[in-house]
């Protein structure tokens, strides 16, 4: 750290810690005394959060007589500033409010969701994203944001894996911990600071078939080798706050889970920020069946380390009483007021409580669009091309589909404050980018569940004058993010059966889907000159979609999750483990001959109809040029087991145009005390290389990131061979190197 940086943070009264944020003993001793002087009613207030309905007598109550801490959904700077004054002038000892909003992938600049943030595989480009949401929503008076989603999602049943990164901890933990680093800054205290919240702690990502809310049953070995990491690393990154899940974990919500707030969190990660419920997840913990009442959630949720109630109304009226009966005590009390009332000492709400006058200039700057563009160019996904893209020289187009021109849609879910007014849609960009006479447009069909097959003749007909036919596919926002799990997950409405009446066309199609989870798409896939994965992408998706179809840049994207044939495969992830009988010999249902013995489909692990394999896998993505990756070559063929190695491999770019690639170093422990996945990822770099171009990129695997838990729950490091694969998708076609942990 420079020594200027140094200077700024302790003239802003903050220190840091390790990982974290902390204050100074002037501070804590403010804090104390505020404690001191407060009542039991004041106390409780503080950990209540109460969801903002404008400037009503309910939330000037709120704020004046101290009932609620904390206020969410709440972004007009005029009523921020109002019930802020409030709590400021008018409270008996003038504790600011501090305004919380679910800022998700932008604010008003809206970025790809955070599934499409994943599949950059640049971390920087998330840092940058958050940073830019702050900025845009701490101009109004937000400084709390219920973002980074951690959660390992590997059922793209789930609703909410939109709003994660992915199915792998190593990818998810780099891009939470930058998300954390872009909201909070360098000084949490900065007036564009925003708190960060890391949710959901924990499992919440492994619901039962995939539907919100459902069971997690996840062993203790699978949570701390792969669901728990990435929480661990945006803690150790400094994030002020946690929020836990609304799930059960092996029978205990999540709510009232001490072992996981109290055990693992603060006790053995060391970890000193706030606790916030989730929306309504304690009383929520009644229809469980691990609550009698209303009481009883309070005093679970309130012992386990839950510092706020968030909409379950469960601590005011219970706390006090429950004190009184000695079922929690009054230092738990005091331990959760002080973490709220740190959280507001850290952002510096009881120095500067006012938000800077609102500025609409704060919006839609130039570097924000040219961020948000950037990151849709560097999230698609290249996933077929059998050269029809870029397109190339003066063509008609056709452009069609339900998401042609969405506005709305394409920004996806969690993007309450965007507006659609500012959208840049494939069919605006492509018409301003090729002219009006150069785009025909027939959208086909209304919208993605749209059933009717009537525009199917007339845009076929009109294909025929085409070149080519731009066809933008997939999800309305509303089909993904939190309650809105399928159980099909293809292509809703008559998508699939549009695309089949356009091949009968006889033009080439590029595909387009933009979706809020991985979809299926075998008939896509088949059906498709070139197929483009785009997850919601936001405010510049049209903007970023139009330079890729024309080869102004290539498609930078990695997929960040594996994308399943069929929805029976689910779940579907790379670090699979392997059978007694794994799938080297496969016939598929259409193969097997009339009267075949029961044995001769080979008895080995695969689906009849889907074989074993994704239809597209973990970490794959094509551009407009080749990569060729050498063979990598280690330090040393053995390491100690407090040891490391370096990677080296060098990379070509064999093609004729710039363009990125990822590099992914993958990891098989061969055998272990217990049994090992297939394939783990440990690090990855993203580059660009010049046509012709080579470079050597290198990694350090250290021991310790072998590591893994034992049936005894002890973190070990065992001695042993291994394969390494650098390769640019999980698929590691080349064999690998072999070196040993002595």
């Amino acid at each position: 750290m420079n020594t200027s940086l140094q200077s700024l943070i302790a003239a802003a009264g903050l220190m840091l810690a390790a990982g974290a944020y902390a204050l100074t003993p002037d501070q804590e001793a403010r804090i104390e005394d505020l404690l001191s002087r407060m009542t039991q009613e004041e106390k409780i207030g503080q950990l209540n959060q109460i969801s903002g309905d404008g400037y009503s007598p309910r939330m000037s109550e709120a704020a004046t007589k101290g009932t609620a801490g904390s206020v969410l959904n709440e972004v007009d700077p005029t009523v921020i500033s109002r019930l802020q004054h409030d709590a400021v002038e008018k409270s008996r000892l003038g504790i600011p409010l501090v305004f919380a909003r679910d800022v998700i992938h932008g604010f008003r600049t809206i970025f790809p969701i955070p599934l499409g943030q994943g599949a950059t595989w640049n971390p920087a480009l998330v840092e940058e994203g958050s940073r830019i949401a702050a900025k845009e929503a701490t101009s109004t008076g937000v400084r709390w944001t219920f973002s980074p989603m951690v959660d390992i999602a590997r059922d793209a049943r789930w609703g909410r894996i939109a709003e994660g990164y992915g199915e792998d901890p190593v990818l998810t933990g780099a891009m939470g911990e930058a998300a954390v680093r872009g909201y909070q800054g360098n000084d949490l205290s900065s007036p564009d600071a925003l708190a960060a919240c890391v949710k959901h702690f924990a499992g919440y990502g492994a619901a039962e078939s995939g539907r919100d809310y459902n069971t997690t049953w996840i062993p203790d070995v699978l949570l701390h080798d792969v669901y728990l990491p990435p929480f661990k690393q945006a803690a150790d990154a400094g994030a002020a706050t946690f929020m836990c899940s609304f799930n059960e974990i092996n029978g205990v919500p999540s709510s009232g889970n001490s072992y996981l707030l109290r055990d693992l969190l603060r006790d053995s990660w060391g970890w000193n920020g706030l606790v916030v419920s989730d929306w309504g997840s304690i009383r929520e913990m009644i229809p469980h069946g691990f609550c009698e009442d209303m009481a009883d959630a309070a005093r679970k949720a309130a012992n386990a380390g839950v510092d706020v109630d968030m909409e379950s109304y469960a601590y005011l009226p219970n706390l006090a009483k429950l004190v009184e009966e000695g079922k929690v005590s009054q230092a738990t009390i005091d331990d959760m007021v002080r973490n709220m009332l740190r959280l507001k000492m850290e952002l510096g709400l009881f120095y500067n409580p006012y938000a800077p006058k609102s500025d609409a200039s704060a919006f839609y700057t130039p570097e924000a669009l040219e961020a948000a563009q950037r990151t849709v160019e560097e999230s698609t996904i290249l996933l077929k091309n059998n050269g029809i893209l870029p397109l190339k020289g003066s063509q008609k187009i056709f452009v069609t589909g339900p998401m042609a021109d969405a506005p709305h849609d394409q920004c996806g879910t969690w993007s309450f404050d965007g507006e659609k007014s500012h959208t840049v849609t494939p069919l605006a960009a492509l018409r301003e980018k090729y002219g009006d006479d150069a785009v025909i447009y027939m959208p086909g069909l209304a919208y993605s569940r749209d059933l009717s097959t009537d525009g199917f003749a007339a845009a076929v007909k009109a294909a025929g004058d085409a070149d080519v036919i731009l066809y933008f596919t997939g999800e309305e926002a509303v089909l993904s993010g939190e309650a809105h799990s399928r159980a099909d997950i293809s292509l809703p409405g008559a998508q699939t059966a549009y695309l089949e009446a356009l091949k009968a066309a006889g033009k080439p199609i590029v595909t387009v889907v933009m979706a809020g989870r991985p979809l299926t798409l075998p008939t896509e896939s088949r059906l498709s000159d070139a197929l483009l994965c785009s997850f919601h992408p936001g405010t510049m998706g049209g903007a970023a979609l139009a330079r890729i179809i024309a080869g102004e840049v290539s498609p930078g994207g990695k997929l960040p999750v594996s994308l399943p044939r069929m929805v029976g495969q689910l779940p579907l992830y790379y670090s699979a483990k392997n059978t007694g009988r794994p799938a080297n010999e496969i016939t598929l249902i259409g193969d097997i001959p009339l009267e075949a013995g029961q044995t001769s489909t080979g008895c080995t692990s695969f689906f009849l109809d889907a074989g074993v394999a994704p239809l597209y896998p973990f970490g794959y993505g094509l551009s407009y040029t080749t990569f060729e990756y050498g063979a990598p070559e280690l330090s040393a063929s053995e390491m100690a087991a407090d040891g490391s190695i370096t990677v080296t491999c060098k990379v070509t770019n064999t093609g004729s145009v710039a363009a990125s690639d990822v590099a992914q170093l993958y990891v098989r422990d061969l055998v272990g005390s217990l049994t090992r996945p297939v394939k783990e990822l440990k690090h990855f770099e993203k580059f660009t290389l010049a046509p012709g171009e080579s470079r050597n990129v290198t990694f350090t695997l250290t021991a310790d990131e072998l590591a893994f838990h034992n049936a005894k729950g002890e973190r070990i490091i065992e001695p042993g061979k291994f394969h390494l694969w650098v390769d640019n998708s999980s698929l590691c076609e080349a064999a690998p190197v072999e070196f040993s942990i002595r």
